[in-house]
């Protein structure tokens, strides 16, 4: 299935659903029909946030079933991404198996750096000239400005400190720091591991402030696409 597909199934079961009916425990048994207990380790995945170990959190991304299939990026989203990729050095954060990685090689032949960075980097394409790191994205192992652009696309609702995330991605990018989040709203009962939720473009600016001079927050089908320069 391909991010296009759940964007439309998303807009029904969260903007056409009334909120009595998608908390209630008549949703939760039919979203099981499909998904089985993992819905409802989900809802307490999310319930137990603030107290959840290292472990825990690992587990469930382990066990959790993949929805997309090569990226989480809509292709508007991939297209807009190539088109803001600044300088000649760029660092994927939350870069997943390194599908867009592979798309921002084959747009941008001449980058001399490309780096891809989890938690865990085992399963990522071999993909030519891309380095690969393994590291949180609350604590990355890189100078300040160590790349022209940083990109990070599906990672910050998945973060319980995504301030700390934000203030990370910041301190990495020399030219450009690129972020894209999904539009959507929080319900009781959800698909995705999601800690943080965006139902707005300003509702996700009031999350990176203080927002600078230059900046880009759009609406991309359902996609919250996010764009800063950091010079200046």
């Amino acid at each position: 299935m391909n991010r296009e597909t759940t964007n439309r199934i998303r807009f029904v079961i969260e903007d056409l659903l009334p909120p009595i009916l998608r908390d209630s425990t008549p949703f939760l048994w039919l979203a099981k029909r499909v998904w089985g207990e993992h819905m409802s380790h989900l809802a307490r995945f999310r319930e137990r946030a603030p107290f959840l170990t290292a472990e825990e959190y690992a587990e469930l991304y382990r066990n959790h079933p993949r929805v997309h299939v090569g990226t989480d990026n809509s292709a508007a989203c991939i297209r807009r991404i190539n088109a803001m990729v600044e300088g000649t050095s760029v660092c994927d954060v939350g870069c997943g198996t390194g599908s867009l990685l592979t798309h921002m090689r084959a747009a941008h032949p001449d980058l001399r750096r490309l780096v891809g960075v989890d938690f865990v980097v085992d399963d990522a394409a071999d993909i030519k000239g891309v380095e690969y790191v393994a590291a949180k994205i609350e604590s990355l192992p890189f100078a300040d400005g160590e790349f022209d652009t940083v990109v990070c696309t599906h990672v910050i609702e998945h973060v319980l400190d995504y301030k700390q995330a934000i203030a990370e991605l910041r301190r990495i990018a020399k030219k450009r720091l690129i972020i894209v989040v999904p539009r959507e709203r929080e319900y009781r009962y959800t698909f995705n591991p999601h800690f943080n939720f965006f139902p707005y473009t300003y509702a996700f600016l009031r999350a990176v402030h203080p927002v600078p001079t230059v900046y880009v927050c759009e609406d991309i089908a359902r996609d919250i696409f996010y764009s800063e320069d950091r010079l200046g």
